[in-house]
């Protein structure tokens, strides 16, 4: 076996490895929001943090953080879960794009609906960092 055709498999098993390691960070930040816990939030976040919600505001890294800690509470949320992970990684930098599945109470009634979001990771000195959350309605 040439160099060439072990290279593949070394490329593999660390794309597989880093794939892990992302689904991992994606599923803490979701955990992350439903208990409030910006502490373990904070730990994932890179020091350049942004966040774009769907309206188009940018919400920097202090201000996100802030108001992670009652941001499911105080949402109206029941029910609030992710499908359909998505995770691509192009060397340093990754992209997870998901599906949220939730209940919100308003007012009287619940109502079902969802959005999409695409996180972007960067590798640095060997630990992935999320350095922006964009967030998409999705429209019925």
């Amino acid at each position: 076996m040439n160099l060439n055709e072990k290279t593949p498999i070394v490329a593999e098993e660390k794309y597989t490895s880093d794939r892990e390691e992302l689904s991992k960070l994606n599923a803490q930040f979701i955990s992350n929001f439903i208990r409030g816990d910006a502490a373990a939030h904070d730990q994932i976040m890179y020091k350049d943090f942004i966040c774009i919600h769907s309206d188009g505001t940018f919400v920097e890294r202090s201000d996100y953080l802030f108001e992670w800690v009652t941001g499911f509470k105080d949402s109206g949320y029941v029910d609030f879960s992710y499908t359909n992970e998505d995770i691509r990684i192009f060397g340093n930098f990754a992209l997870i794009r998901a599906k949220t599945v939730f209940t919100k109470k308003m007012g009287n009634e619940l109502v079902n609906g969802n959005s999409i979001y695409t996180d972007t990771y960067l590798k640095e000195n060997g630990r992935w960092w999320c350095i922006q959350a964009q967030i998409t309605a999705v429209k019925k």
